[in-house]
C-alpha cells in the first residue's frame, strides 16, 4: 500500500473521491465509446461509471453492427447508479438509435448545474451511422440549454449547420450559430483542417482558437479522448477556456503513444 501511495500525488487521491459518468456506446476494441471515456477519467484521477446506450461490432478497421439497448434499460442503468453513488459530471457520446434520445432528455434535465459535456458522435470515421440521420434535429432540440459544452467535429458540425466547414471563417460562422441556435458553448475540432489542427471554442462573447501539433497517425477515438479530458477539467474548477486548452498536452501524448492494434487505425492504449 505504501508504494501504491507513493506513486499517485495527494491531489489526484482527493479527486479520485469524484466520480463521473460516461453515457455512450460500448467499443470491443476499447478505442472509443465508454471505454475510453473511463480510461481517460482514471488518468486524470477520476472514478467512472458507464451508462451503455449501445454495443457494436467492430475492429479497427469498420463496424459491422450496432445494437442498441433499450431505452427502458438505459434508464434503469442510470437511475440505479444515482439511487446508490453521487458523481459530479456527465459527458454524453453516442447513442446508436433515436430511441434513445428521450431517456437523455430525462438525464439532462435531472442534472442541471453539473459539467456535461456532449460528444455529439454521428457517424464513424468509416461512415457509419451511428445516429439516424433525420434523428438529428430531434436530438439537438432536447440539448438546447442543457450542456456545458458541445464538441463536434468538422463533419459533425456540417451536419449541425447543413453547411460543408473547410477552414476557419467557416468553424467561427458554424460555432457562433450553434450557440445562438440551441445555447451551448462550443468547441469545433479543426484536427482535419488542412494543413492544421486547430480548435475554435466560441462561449457566446468570445471565439478561441486552440492550435495543436498535427501528427501525421490516423489514431481512433480523439475525439472521446478529447471531450472526456474536458469534463475532468470542468469538474476540477477549471474555465470553460482552459477545459479546452489543457487537454492538448496530453491529448498529443496520448496520439503519439498509440499502437496498431489491428490492419486499422491505431488505438490509444497508453494515457
Amino acid at each position: 500500500i505504501s508504494h501504491f501511495l507513493s506513486i499517485i500525488h495527494l491531489d489526484i487521491i482527493y479527486k479520485m473521491k469524484k466520480t463521473l459518468i460516461s453515457v455512450a456506446g460500448y467499443d470491443p476494441t476499447s478505442g472509443a465509446g465508454s471505454s475510453l471515456d473511463l480510461k481517460v477519467f482514471l488518468s486524470l484521477g477520476y472514478y467512472g461509471i458507464g451508462i451503455l446506450t449501445s454495443i457494436t461490432v467492430q475492429n479497427t478497421q469498420k463496424i459491422n453492427e450496432i445494437n442498441c439497448l433499450s431505452p427502458d434499460f438505459i434508464l434503469e442503468q442510470y437511475r440505479t447508479v444515482k439511487d446508490d453513488i453521487e458523481f459530479s459530471g456527465i459527458k454524453i457520446g453516442m447513442l446508436g438509435c433515436k430511441e434513445t434520445i428521450p431517456v437523455i432528455d430525462k438525464i439532462l434535465s435531472q442534472n442541471k448545474g453539473k459539467p456535461i459535456v456532449v460528444d455529439p458522435v454521428f457517424k464513424s470515421s468509416s461512415g457509419t451511422w451511428l445516429l439516424e440521420n433525420n434523428s438529428i434535429p430531434d436530438y439537438l432540440s432536447i440539448l438546447k440549454g442543457k450542456a456545458s459544452i458541445l464538441t463536434p467535429n468538422l463533419e459533425e458540425t456540417s451536419l449541425l449547420c447543413g453547411k460543408k466547414i473547410t477552414d476557419k471563417q467557416d468553424m467561427r460562422a458554424a460555432a457562433k450559430n450553434i450557440f445562438q441556435t440551441y445555447h451551448i458553448p462550443c468547441l469545433i475540432k479543426g484536427g482535419h483542417l488542412s494543413g492544421q489542427a486547430i480548435d475554435l471554442l466560441y462561449n457566446g462573447h468570445e471565439y478561441h482558437f486552440i492550435e495543436r501539433a498535427k501528427l501525421n497517425k490516423t489514431v481512433h477515438g480523439t475525439g472521446c479522448f478529447l471531450s472526456s479530458s474536458i469534463l475532468c477539467y470542468l469538474v476540477n474548477g477549471e474555465s470553460l477556456v482552459q477545459a479546452c486548452k489543457l487537454p492538448g498536452r496530453l491529448s498529443h501524448q496520448a496520439i503519439q503513444k498509440a499502437i496498431p492494434l489491428g490492419k486499422g487505425q491505431s488505438i490509444i492504449a497508453d494515457i
